[in-house]
């Protein structure tokens, strides 16, 4: 029996699903706005929104669902997927029910990825 076959060497990549190409093949309008889930240290997890528009008022909606959700969060700058917002604990429901009803985004435009 080779250690292939054995369930528990098979890693997990949430970001496996994802396409390079729907980041940037896109309009703004069409872009589609992922939400995944990175497991940090045993329980401890954190939540990753981005794929929301360049012009968009991060500070604000950042700033909205911290108060809401009662969590942490951040906003981090990365060149190739430009700004992404963090939040801690599994708050993918929270957060896509919230952009759902404000309508930022559409369910066509939400990919929620993770277990």
């Amino acid at each position: 029996m080779s250690a292939s076959h054995i369930q528990n060497f098979k890693t997990f990549d949430a970001f496996a699903d994802s396409n390079e190409q729907e980041h940037f093949s896109k309009s703004t309008t069409e872009q589609i706005v992922h939400i995944r889930i990175q497991k940090r240290n045993g329980r401890k997890s954190i939540t990753i929104v981005e794929g929301l528009p360049k012009n968009f008022k991060f500070k604000k909606l950042l700033s909205t669902i911290k108060h809401k959700y009662c969590c942490n969060g951040t906003l981090i700058n990365d060149e190739q997927l430009g700004t992404v917002l963090q939040f801690s604990g599994d708050k993918r429901k929270a957060v896509s029910e919230f952009l759902l009803e404000e309508g930022i985004v559409t369910k066509d435009t939400l990919k929620i990825h993770g277990f």
